[in-house]
């Protein structure tokens, strides 16, 4: 309690030049506040020295972070390196926008009811959005999913823009006769599952290594009345859960650092380490080239991550094109950049809305 108050009242400080009240008076106030807490009272004084101590060294210290690119970007160092690296013309808008609000973005389930008509409803509970492309919904301001009309009848899903390409990315234009079967590997939490299912009449199985965590698969999927297979296995180790039958379709949501929604999980960018993108690109290898063989020929697997890393995007696809001859690469958006705002797009034609990173990259299976 003491170290966050500390924080937002040297926050307070930092900024005193943009605040209706002079910085003496904001160190006051938080020294009287943290005195009538009873959590904070025994900080008090530490907290006042604290504080009078940045007022009197301000200007020092300012230039000192002003200089210092992990201060400033309040990211690691490794991490921006990379992004200079990888992106060497929007690496300050990436970090830009990972230090902004991610907006609540709603995914419709056209089964139930049209985007459009779901406007009208949400202006009429008091709430405003805009419509994106395809299902998705911005919301102007969050709001609790018990507030969203028919949230619990499954006629919404909070799905960020970019995560709902993966879906319609995957089925749309594939017009195999027949019954299809869809597999989701790393399904968990199952937004991606429900979407696939909401789009289609297909035997969907989705796979998830955690059995906690495909609990969420079901309860998500049980909202929407839609009922795929779950199973806890790892995808990789095949024998252990596959029946043998191919499948049409595979969507691959690897296991990834996550780069790319730093705004919704602020802690990923501290707790995640360099060498971490080594080996989950090693894990990302490993599957796509255990799934591979289980798709039918003229089929698809849709490879994606939540990450902006090119070495979990980009650089993936050149080695599995490199070391499958029966793969063909069909048009994919590829890496997604994250939007900070409308006003301010990383990537100018984008026509999500305000989105996360992504990266989808989408196979085809040339027929022997």
């Amino acid at each position: 309690m003491a170290d966050a108050l500390l924080c937002s009242a040297l926050a307070l400080a930092w900024n005193a030049d943009d605040s209706a009240y002079d910085a003496f008076t904001l160190v006051n106030q938080s020294v009287e506040a943290a005195k009538r807490q009873p959590e904070t009272k025994a900080q008090a004084n530490f907290i006042n020295a604290c504080l009078r101590r940045f007022l009197r060294e301000r200007e020092t210290l300012l230039a000192a972070t002003d200089a210092d690119p992990v201060a400033l970007w309040n990211h690691p160092r490794w991490w921006i390196a990379r992004l200079q690296q990888d992106h060497p013309q929007q690496w300050m808008q990436i970090l830009e926008a990972a230090n902004r609000h991610a907006p609540m973005t709603l995914r419709v389930n056209q089964r139930r009811v049209q985007p459009q008509a779901y406007l009208s409803l949400l202006q009429a509970a008091g709430l405003s959005g805009k419509h994106l492309s395809a299902s998705a919904i911005e919301l102007q301001h969050p709001a609790p999913v018990q507030a969203l009309p028919g949230f619990g009848d499954g006629w919404v899903s909070v799905q960020d823009a970019a995560a709902q390409v993966a879906a319609p990315l995957l089925v749309e234009g594939y017009a195999a006769a027949g019954a299809w079967r869809i597999l989701d590997a790393c399904a968990a939490p199952g937004g991606k599952t429900g979407h696939l299912l909401e789009l289609t009449d297909a035997e969907v199985v989705a796979l998830e290594v955690d059995a906690h965590r495909a609990q969420r698969i079901n309860s998500n999927v049980q909202r929407l009345g839609l009922c795929p297979q779950v199973i806890v296995a790892d995808a990789s180790a095949v024998p252990s859960w596959w029946d043998g039958r191919p499948f049409h379709l595979i969507l691959l949501d690897a296991p990834c650092t996550a780069s790319g929604i730093v705004r919704r999980h602020p802690d990923i960018r501290w707790l995640r380490r360099e060498s971490d993108v080594a080996q989950l690109a090693a894990t990302q290898r490993r599957l796509l080239q255990t799934l591979w063989p289980l798709v039918v020929p003229g089929g698809r697997l849709l490879f994606c991550t939540c990450s902006i890393f090119r070495a979990e995007g980009d650089d993936q696809v050149q080695a599995f094109l490199a070391h499958n001859t029966d793969a063909t690469l069909l048009p994919s958006p590829g890496h997604l950049l994250p939007r900070g705002s409308h006003d301010h797009p990383v990537v100018a034609d984008n026509p999500l809305g305000d989105h996360d990173g992504f990266f989808y990259a989408l196979f085809e299976k040339r027929a022997a």
